[in-house]
């Protein structure tokens, strides 16, 4: 346990060094030497002047050594050239400095005597053991200078990149994410096959595509295709996370050219899929998107009656989301005779009762104002028969939609009156 603190943390400040070993019973074992052989004794002449001489180093030891709790500018960092004066001091005379290597030469004096007395072997032996204290001291103090120096040099130990990547998805990392972590994300995705890492790093990656700089560092690293790949994962809620996160994606349009490829299986698992299911309603956002400018709505001609399955048999929210995608393409001219010739039940009139949702109806409403005014930018007469009686030209152009829209001037809602009024009536 080091001074003030547990080894290997500072105890007080970033600059102050802790010993791996006891500094303090250092320092009190050496003052236990010094008092030992620096005792007034009757019985010892010359030979007990020298032994004073050699305690009053072992006691300057003792305060270099205690001397250095204090500040890390006391030490010279390993491969300085010289010793500084403190540590000249710690070390005894003749050996060798622990962390550099260098020799101090003994210093000029008498020469003790020798004699067969007990008391000058005992000393002898307490100078060994101090001299042993302190390099043992000053080699773990090396240790502990190397070690600290990989820590902050970012030369020693790294986190691996597959654990840091996995830390950007445990909720740990709430900024945006920067170039190299979505790097290191993108990696773990394409790498790992543990389901719960792919959808945590679909979380991360879809929440970070909502930023627009993030759409782009994304697609520049590659990252489209490989969270489009897990959108065919058979994992309902792998497809689910891919799908949210493709549909962050698509809001930037050069993102779309990428991810138009993946259009026409979304809209399998759309409409095959479970009814109200959360895939399902990801994928109508995504197709959502995708159908903001008329650039790649074609690819949904194919689907527009499934899209009028999808709105009459669901609940409100996938009612509201079909509505949405609805919408995008009746403001296209060139897809207005697409939605016309739909072939859809006649149960779609029921949208424009009086007791349905607001936000159903108003955007029921509006999906039918977008296609009247289509009609009249193509020059088409609506009474023009080129569509069959169970299409949705023939549903929104005859006498039951136009006794609905009479019977909705009279809702109690100013913003559904305002929507009819601006319908033509028939």
């Amino acid at each position: 346990m080091g001074l003030g603190g547990s080894a290997g943390k500072p105890a007080s400040g970033g600059s102050v060094p802790v010993w791996p070993l006891g500094a303090r019973g250092v320092c009190v074992a050496l003052h236990r030497v010094r008092f030992a052989s620096t005792s007034p004794s009757p019985h010892l002449g010359e030979a007990a002047q020298t032994r004073r001489g050699q305690s009053g180093r072992a006691y300057n030891l003792s305060r270099a050594v205690s001397g250095r709790r204090s500040s890390d500018s006391h030490f010279l960092s390993p491969g300085a050239g010289g010793l500084h004066p403190a540590r000249a001091a710690a070390v005894p005379a003749g050996l060798a400095d622990p962390c550099t290597g260098a020799h101090e030469p003994p210093a000029p004096g008498p020469t003790p005597r020798t004699g067969s007395s007990g008391s000058m072997g005992g000393a002898r032996d307490a100078g060994w053991v101090a001299a042993g204290l302190v390099l043992g001291a000053g080699a773990c103090y090396c240790i502990y200078r190397l070690m600290r120096g990989q820590r902050r040099g970012g030369h020693g130990l790294r986190l691996r990149p597959s654990q840091s990547a996995e830390d950007l998805t445990n909720g740990s990392c709430d900024d945006i994410l920067n170039a190299e972590q979505l790097q290191k994300l993108l990696y773990l995705l394409e790498s790992t096959e543990d389901p719960v890492i792919i959808e945590r790093a679909l979380v991360t990656l879809g929440n970070n595509a909502a930023f627009s700089a993030n759409q782009v560092i994304i697609r520049e690293l590659g990252g489209i295709p490989i969270v489009g790949s897990k959108s065919n994962d058979p994992n309902h809620s792998i497809k689910e996370k891919a799908l949210n996160a493709l549909n962050n994606l698509s809001v930037n349009v050069e993102n779309q050219i990428k991810i138009k490829v993946y259009v026409n299986q979304v809209c399998e698992d759309v409409f095959s899929g479970p009814l109200n299911s959360p895939v399902q309603l990801a994928g109508l956002r995504l197709l959502t998107n995708m159908t903001v400018t008329n650039d790649h709505q074609h690819m949904l001609t194919s689907y527009i009656t499934d899209l009028f399955h999808v709105l009459l048999t669901g609940n409100g929210s996938t009612k509201v989301q079909v509505l949405k995608l609805l919408l995008n393409l009746s403001e296209n001219p060139a897809m207005t005779e697409g939605l016309l010739g739909a072939q859809v039940d006649s149960s779609f009139l029921s949208l424009y009762d009086g007791h349905t949702a607001k936000e159903i109806l108003l955007r029921a409403l509006t999906l039918f104002q977008n296609i009247n005014n289509c009609l009249k930018k193509e020059g088409h007469l609506a009474s023009q028969p080129t569509f069959t009686k169970d299409s949705l030209f023939f549903l929104l152009y005859g006498e039951e939609c136009a006794q609905k829209m009479r019977a909705l001037l009279n809702h109690h809602d100013a913003d559904v009156k305002e929507k009819v009024t601006v319908i033509p009536k028939f």
